[in-house]
Order: structure tokens, then C-alpha cells, then sequence
């Protein structure tokens, strides 16, 4: 089932909202919140392509979350290529510390960073929103529908979630002004992504 080109209006509208959560329906998530990674404790490397595990696995103690892993999981990135009708799925490169799991995707016009801030808890949590939205220039919240009830801000090229004790930013400022056969603007794309995880999160 193909896309249907999302409006070209900002991401707060509930066109996109209800084009978005069809596409997380049509997606799906394998693996929800809690699920362990699997295979032997190993550092966070590179994947070539989409054949790499589901989740890159990680060492036990210490390593990032599963739900902070699914930003550079199978899902994620069937998401993206299907959001962009990509001929191919992206390489990704991911990276822990600092309580920050970073996944860059290499896409034709250039990197898509997504990346996961894990906080002690849902007030650090929003510090770390709250800091971060006033640090970020041309931020802007997200309210009404397109939030789904998390406090979020976007900027031109960006979408920020915070949801629990996570802090979810998915960065395409390194992209062209729009993407694929839709011309998707970057913050739509950001938008699109960001919340295709949050579903994921949600099961």
C-alpha cells in the first residue's frame, strides 16, 4: 500500500497526524518497550544495510535501552524507506554515551540523526526537553493533536518528543528542503519519523 503525499502544511495539522498514524499502523513494531537485545555483549558498530539484527546488541550493563535501540532498528528504518520510497535501506552508525543513543542514517541527500537522551526519570526528563528547546534555535512547540499528548517542539529541519523518561530528537537539518518522489519537507519527515517511534514505544 503506497503513501499518500503528506499536505504541505506544518506538522501540526490533522491531515498529517491522521497520514501519520496510518503509516505507524501499517508499519508495526516488532519488539515493544522491555524487550532485551539479543546476542552477545558487544560494542555499538555500524550496519551496512537492512540484513543486520533487528537490534544491534549491546552489553548488558550499561548499554542503551531497547526503546532507545528501536531508532536504529529494522522498523525504523523500513519506515524511512518507505516514507522516502527509497530503492534501498540506508546504512545506519550508532552511538551510546553519555546516556545518549545516537543512530545516523546515510541517505541519498545526506545524514538523518536520531537520537535518544535516557534520563533518571520523567522529571529529568523534561529538564533535559526543557533545556534543550530553549537552546534550540527557530523552536517551536508542537500542541493540539500533533503532540499525541507528549510535550514536543520542532524547528524547521527537527522533531522533539519527550515521552517518559526518554528524550526523542530526529534531526534532518544535514538534508535537502524536501525528500523523495513527495517532496516531504524536512520537518514533516522529522515529524513522520519521530512519531512512527513513538508508536513503536506505545505498544
Amino acid at each position: 500500500m503506497g503513501l499518500v503525499s503528506p499536505p504541505s502544511r506544518t506538522p501540526t495539522s490533522r491531515g498529517l497526524v491522521m497520514a501519520v498514524a496510518a503509516v505507524s499502523l501499517l508499519a508495526g513494531c516488532g519488539a515493544g518497550p522491555g524487550t532485551p537485545a539479543p546476542g552477545p555483549a558487544v560494542s555499538v558498530a555500524a550496519s551496512p544495510s537492512a540484513s543486520v539484527p533487528l537490534y544491534i546488541p549491546v552489553a548488558a550493563a550499561g548499554g542503551p535501552s531497547a526503546e532507545a535501540l528501536m531508532v536504529c532498528g529494522e522498523e525504523t528504518r523500513a519506515n524511512i524507506v518507505r516514507i522516502l520510497a527509497l530503492p534501498s535501506s540506508p546504512g545506519t552508525a550508532a552511538s551510546w554515551a553519555d546516556k545518549l543513543y545516537t543512530c545516523t542514517y546515510a541517505l541519498p541527500g545526506g545524514a538523518l540523526v536520531l537520537s535518544v537522551k535516557e534520563a533518571t526519570g520523567p522529571d529529568a526528563a523534561h529538564a533535559y526537553f526543557q533545556d534543550l528547546q530553549r537552546s534550540t534555535a527557530g523552536a517551536a512547540p508542537i500542541e493540539g493533536l500533533a503532540n499525541l499528548g507528549f510535550p514536543a517542539f520542532q524547528t524547521p529541519a527537527s522533531a522533539v518528543f519527550v515521552k517518559d523518561n526518554f528524550v526523542l530528537t530526529v534531526d534532518g537539518a544535514a538534508l535537502p528542503d524536501t525528500l523523495g518522489p513527495h517532496q516531504v519537507t524536512r520537518a514533516a519527515f522529522a515529524y513522520q519519523v519521530a512519531t512512527t517511534v513513538l508508536a513503536c514505544w506505545s505498544e
